[in-house]
């Protein structure tokens, strides 16, 4: 987490490079799982500056965290009984700076970034 932004109406600001990896569009709407103390909850995301590595929560949600924290993004799709059997998540992995260093096509489970 880069910022948290209380003073502004709501949503996630999240660095564009890391929405196209991750295929997460303008508007959509995401769970934030905040590693460090363990809330969970959902907003929109807006795109942020592409590679600046800006992960920033807008208005009451900014409460929910604390600058340095890890948080997973999550997003979801609904998907037809055939679809959903083909479809393999991203799982895409940063660095400190919220860079993007590698992206699975499918989430592995207990492994760690």
């Amino acid at each position: 987490m880069t910022e948290a932004n209380l003073q502004y109406i709501g949503s996630v600001t999240i660095d564009t490079a890391l929405m196209e990896a991750a295929d997460i569009l303008p508007n959509e709407k995401v769970q934030i799982v905040n590693n460090n103390n363990g809330a969970r909850f959902e907003t929109y995301v807006i795109p942020g500056e592409k590679n600046s590595g800006t992960i920033c929560l807008n208005g009451s949600a900014a409460r929910q965290v604390q600058v340095g924290d890890q948080v997973i993004i999550i997003s979801y799709a609904v998907l037809t009984d055939e679809a959903a059997h083909q479809y393999n998540p991203k799982v895409v992995f940063v660095d400190a700076k919220n860079q993007q260093t590698k992206i699975l096509a499918e989430e592995v489970h207990g492994q760690k970034s």
